[in-house]
């Protein structure tokens, strides 16, 4: 080797040598994520829907810090979780219904915050509008009073006889109440009673439902929210071991042994949030961001569980379910 190879030789690996040392002085960026929900937290053992469609964007490992905080169903603990939670350098926020969605919103006005299961952010008051939702707030939201008519339209198509049905929410969740009206209003116009069964808490499940049972409704709408979620499994076997022909709101509910459910969904809804996420910590701000509709719908019915109660599905119903459940 020559005199002008080595020098040649030398150069570059003194280049390289000091880019490796800028590298290591500039560390990657870290993205916080925070997140306030009002369920339950997942299993420690495996990764949430949310923490795997982060995966998919690129956020893991490393470059990405979340900081969950969890009501399990106790909605008067959200404002004090929010307050410890945006004692945290954040970046963005995923506020999980309603309560949550408040509770952050007065936490912080600086911190964006995304919003999902939440009701109509515009009825309630957490956004200006769909289009310019103002503020630091922005997300995902369904079209509720179109939702409520048409899951009440194929429970009554299902059962013809309907006539008393019983509407469970979370009464301390004022989306979920308007949410509740808003059926109220589809139930007269198909000539439906109503039946209000109202729940604030995990444990008052028991006896809401003891006491709905006693009213004889001829079904059951259950109304999603994280606590509505959170009792889902047992909602399920007393719905069932009653012979109850119920309603819900999104597809856990029958895989989980439920009869039927219309609505959103749930991977669809969870995407385009963490699209608004992904925006977020790549400079967009909120006040950008319109409020998103769900385009994809799903009516699914499970028949193993319809055929353990007795219940016959018509087959001009089954013919328009997305997916059956045999």
């Amino acid at each position: 080797m020559n005199y002008f190879t080595r020098w040649i030789v030398i150069m570059v690996m003194l280049v390289g040598f000091g880019v490796a040392a800028e590298a290591q002085q500039q560390p990657k960026k870290v993205y916080r994520i925070g997140l306030l929900s009002g369920g339950g937290s997942p299993p420690s053992s495996s990764a949430s829907p949310f923490e795997l469609g982060l995966r998919r964007l690129g956020y893991a490992g490393q470059n990405v810090s979340i900081e969950a905080r969890y009501s399990s169903g106790l909605m008067g603990r959200l404002s004090e979780l929010a307050v410890d939670l945006v004692r945290n350098p954040l970046d963005v926020i995923l506020a999980q219904s309603y309560p949550a969605a408040l509770a952050a919103k007065q936490a912080t006005t600086t911190i964006p915050i995304v919003i999902m299961g939440a009701g109509d952010p515009v009825a309630t008051g957490l956004v200006a509008s769909f289009a310019r939702p103002g503020g630091n707030i922005t997300g995902v939201s369904a079209l509720e009073e179109e939702l409520s008519g048409k899951r009440l339209e194929l429970l009554k198509e299902t059962f013809p006889k309907l006539s008393r049905v019983a509407l469970l929410w979370n009464a301390a969740d004022f989306g979920m109440t308007l949410k509740f009206r808003e059926l109220e209003r589809a139930a007269q116009a198909l000539r439906l009673t109503v039946q209000a069964s109202a729940i604030r808490a995990p444990n008052d499940l028991e006896a809401v439902f003891a006491e709905m049972l006693r009213k004889r409704p001829d079904a059951l709408f259950v109304i999603t929210d994280p606590l509505t979620q959170l009792t889902r499994k047992r909602l399920v076997e007393m719905t069932a071991k009653n012979h109850l022909p119920a309603m819900y709101e999104n597809a856990p509910y029958v895989n989980d042994g439920g009869l039927m459910a219309y609505g959103p969904s749930q991977a669809e809804t969870l995407e385009r949030a963490l699209h608004h996420i992904d925006k977020i910590l790549k400079g967009t701000k909120p006040v950008d961001l319109p409020i998103e509709q769900p385009t994809k719908f799903e009516f699914i019915i499970n028949m193993k569980t319809a055929n353990q109660m007795g219940l016959t599905i018509p087959p001009n119903v089954l013919y328009r379910a997305d997916r059956v459940i045999r």
